[in-house]
């Protein structure tokens, strides 16, 4: 399979990052995979995909760095097609706490990963991809949360916050750069088995809150990727700005 095109997903060695990373080459996508640390789990994932086909580069990053960032970017640019997609989904969460049990040191982490990082990564692509900056155009889906529009009280309100952050970068971002060829959204996933929660202090939390979910069930990070990988495509070529709920009715 001959590729045209390039999709950078961050976060890419596990959970959201890296199903959506086999689907973008089930849908024929060259693919950088980011990973902060475990390049061993995402070369596992990169194997997969060059199995299907497609090209597949690994690059460790810290989102937070700039110059990381913009190192990551360039070998993006030498090393694959054309940059036409990027899937900000590097993310991290912190233990359960109240707000009065929370400090600094947790906010600026959050921040940095949840919402620098992101920023920066946009910015990058943006770069790439607008016609402002000689680019064909593309796609850019952020990865923000239910808990944007629910708050997660007594759970991370600080990590509700940060998602927030997103949604409205989100429909900001995409009303700038609208007529340059780049579409900006966003999916907001649910209660979502992956290995976050147990990250963030909670390894029983699909199996307590799942069934209170309106469709009864946690969702798969599959379904979450089936939706990222529907607003990259062209079937949503007229699609930007939008906040994409994939919660299950939550």
């Amino acid at each position: 399979m001959v590729s045209e095109r390039s999709v950078l997903i961050t976060g890419a060695s596990r959970g959201i990052g890296s199903a959506t990373t086999l689907r973008c080459a089930q849908a024929g996508w060259d693919v950088a995979l980011n990973c902060a640390r475990d390049e061993a789990a995402a070369e596992g994932v990169a194997t997969q995909v060059r199995a299907l086909g497609c090209r597949a580069i690994v690059v460790r990053a810290d989102v937070t760095d700039e110059a990381a960032v913009q190192a990551m970017f360039a070998r993006v640019r030498a090393e694959l097609p054309p940059l036409a997609a990027l899937v900000n989904n590097a993310g991290v969460v912190a233990a359960k706490a109240r707000l009065d049990e929370m400090d600094l040191s947790r906010w600026r982490r959050l921040f940095e990963i949840n919402v620098f990082g992101s920023l920066l990564c946009a910015r990058e692509a943006v770069r790439c991809m607008s016609s402002r900056h000689g680019g064909n155009g593309g796609a850019i889906v952020n990865v923000s949360s239910a808990a944007s529009r629910l708050g997660s009280p007594a759970e991370y309100v600080d990590y509700a916050a940060s998602k927030g952050a997103i949604d409205t970068f989100t429909i900001g971002l995409a009303k700038e750069v609208a007529a340059e060829g780049v579409r900006v959204n966003a999916v907001r996933p649910g209660i979502v088995d992956t290995a976050i929660h147990a990250s963030g202090g909670q390894p029983d939390r699909v199996q307590r809150i799942g069934p209170l979910v309106p469709m009864g069930r946690a969702g798969s990070a599959d379904e979450v990727a089936a939706a990222i990988v529907w607003l990259l495509s062209d079937d949503a070529a007229y699609v930007t700005g939008a906040l994409l709920d994939v919660s299950g009715g939550r």
